[in-house]
């Protein structure tokens, strides 16, 4: 037998694709380790009778027991909140907990899941404040629905090694608890070799299908796929528009040396419209250097066009698209492939078993081990090294075919930028404020970040890969209430949008606006301080209030936003308790945490409370939409 530990059903919510990653990570030890792994993308599941009839469903169960086996590798996204894909199976937790939701009606249930064993991993960020809370929320919660848990809750944490946290969880807590729960003591394996002593790999799902027909067509129209025929992770290949950037301007002055740029998109075609302080995802595109840096190291014909079919092997009914196809070579190349980037751990462990020459693939090896780990850290990640460079410069034994490189690069990620300007004065219109991200490689060759590199690479004119994102930002409905919003350096991005609005607002609309108070920071009036003159207009006007700037490098000790706004305790409390502000906050997560701490001070020491109301009454107010952060590592 070559599954003795039976099925085990693996769900995922991921907003980036890393918890799918892992996932099917474990699906391809499925034989090394005796148990047949079901992955489930936990979009499937948007009601009741879908956790019956998928997750529970009879075929997957013990046949003696008649107990289902499911583990969960979910992540936590933005400020506490589950994944998109994960939203309406989080919702039925509550929902038969007798957690009142507006999303989903039905009965409590506490019963619901009494024949279903359980563990769960989290991926989470501990920078963030609600650090991997969806995790620990749907472990709990599956406990009080009469699930038995087997293994304790598995924590991950991207500010420090993700992957690693993965790693070690799936070495010593799966794959153990399962063998020791499940198999009895002496069951053999059947476990396949290939010739370099690795375990093989499962078969691809699909293979590359060449159209040589289609070879030289000015334009290649990619096949209409439906919905479910699609990848969770790669929607937004599939969703995005090519729109025009108009319009890109230099923020910073000369003497600053880095670089922030305001751009424009035209976005008048799109079907989606944006409202003020929306994010604006954009899909970046790799350079020609690179693309044909790894084409010619791995002898790829750019020319060639080629659709990805399900494999021989492979039900036609579970295949799903990666990216749309058919494409060309190159295409695929530039828009859905991550060559810059770092590779994981696990990516290196695969690739070091193309590599023909036995240096190439100990070295690629030596730092996908645990053991490799600082090494990993040091070359890979410290000198930002990705596939380009691995297989064109470091380790050229590498050779491969083309669908083995489609099921090993990781994709090409959207990048989030909140949008800067107001959907009411600019309805066609989406500004955005971008930070590059620039730098020298240990070897003195310069690197630049993977979107922001796209970006500061096209030309008005030029089209970009787009689509929106609604955003938590939202001014509040009673247009007289107070506005406080905290965003040095581009976190002034959104603060902007709604500065337009009110604007708007008080100007076009003839609506009594309630006062805007904003607190901006950056290191020098001379040379980072971006829209300065529209701030300026903003108070001449009398949309902006007040204006509170840190400008960290002009004395000798450092000041920043949390400063300044500590130092107006008093007016700050009277606006959020007595005339009722809405608190938007923007940037890093350091400076979140910083301000966050400063508001919690005022509502004791201003407020009265103790600690813990302080944090209750903060979170009541991030209920009621009126205490939003948008923060980013």
């Amino acid at each position: 037998n070559i599954y003795p530990g039976g099925h085990l059903s693996l769900l995922y919510g991921s907003q980036t694709g890393t918890s799918e990653a892992f996932c099917n990570q474990i699906q391809e030890q499925e034989r090394e380790h005796g148990f047949k792994i079901r992955v489930i993308d936990l979009e499937e599941i948007t009601c009741s009778e879908d956790v019956q009839s998928i997750i529970l469903d009879p075929k997957y169960c013990d046949p003696l027991t008649k107990r289902t086996k499911m583990a969960l590798v979910v992540a936590t996204y933005g400020e506490g909140d589950p994944t998109d894909n994960a939203l309406n199976f989080y919702n039925i937790l509550k929902v038969k907990l007798g957690i009142h939701t507006d999303e989903m009606d039905g009965e409590a249930d506490t019963h619901f899941f009494d024949a279903v064993d359980y563990m769960v991993f989290g991926l989470g960020n501990r920078q963030y404040e609600h650090f991997n809370s969806v995790a620990k929320f749907i472990d709990s919660a599956l406990e009080k629905l009469s699930a038995t848990r087997i293994a304790q809750l598995g924590i991950g944490d991207d500010d420090n090694d993700l992957e690693g946290d993965f790693e070690t969880w799936k070495e010593n807590t799966f794959w153990k608890t399962l063998k020791s729960t499940y198999l009895k003591h002496g069951t053999s394996l059947l476990i396949e070799k290939n010739k370099h002593g690795n375990i093989s790999k499962p078969e691809l799902p699909f293979s590359v299908k060449y159209h040589p027909s289609l070879e030289g067509r000015p334009l290649i129209m990619p096949d209409k796929v439906e919905r479910d025929q699609i990848l969770n992770s790669s929607r937004y290949y599939f969703n995005s528009h090519d729109c025009v950037m108009n319009l890109c301007r230099e923020l910073r002055t000369p003497e600053d040396g880095g670089s922030t740029l305001h751009m424009e998109f035209d976005v008048s075609k799109l079907e989606k419209k944006y409202y003020t302080a929306d994010n604006l995802a954009i899909l970046p595109m790799n350079n020609n250097e690179s693309v044909e840096l790894i084409a010619e190291a791995l002898e790829f014909n750019l020319d060639a066009v080629f659709s990805l079919v399900p494999s021989v092997n492979a039900s036609s009914d579970k295949f799903q698209h990666s990216f749309p196809t058919p494409c060309t070579v190159r295409d695929y190349l530039s828009r859905y492939c991550d060559l810059i980037s770092p590779p994981r751990r696990s990516e290196l462990k695969k690739l070091a078993s193309y590599a023909t020459d036995p240096t190439d693939r100990n070295a690629l090896t030596r730092m996908s081990s645990k053991e490799g780990k600082k090494e990993y850290a040091d070359k890979m990640v410290a000198g930002h090294v990705g596939i380009v460079d691995i297989v064109s410069e470091l380790c050229t034994s590498i050779s491969m075919s083309l669908d083995e490189f489609v099921a090993l690069c990781p994709r090409l990620q959207p990048r989030y930028y909140t949008i800067s300007s107001s959907s009411s004065v600019h309805p066609d219109s989406i500004h955005i404020t971008v930070s590059i991200l620039s730098g020298i490689r240990r070897d003195s060759t310069d690197f630049t970040g993977v979107c922001t590199g796209h970006l500061a690479s096209i030309r008005p004119g030029d089209n970009c890969r787009v689509f929106v994102r609604d955003s938590s930002f939202r001014l509040p409905t009673d247009s007289t209430k107070p506005v406080i919003m905290i965003g040095p350096g581009t976190g002034i991005a959104p603060m902007r949008a709604l500065l337009q609005e009110r604007a708007h607002q008080k100007i076009e609309m003839g609506k009594e606006v309630g006062p805007n108070v904003l607190y901006f920071g950056c290191k020098n009036s001379k040379q980072d301080f971006i829209y300065a003159d529209e701030l300026e207009e903003f108070q001449r006007n009398g949309t902006l209030n007040s204006l509170y700037v840190a400008f960290s490098r002009e004395q000798k000790k450092k000041v920043y936003v949390q400063h300044l706004l500590e130092q107006n305790s008093s007016k700050t409390w009277n606006m959020i308790d007595k005339l009722g502000a809405s608190i938007f906050i923007c940037g890093g997560t350091k400076m979140g945490h910083d301000v966050v701490q400063v508001l919690s001070r005022i509502a004791m020491e201003v407020g009265g409370m103790t600690e813990d109301e302080a944090k209750t009454y903060y979170d009541q107010l991030h209920t009621q939409g009126r205490f939003v952060q948008e923060l980013w590592s």
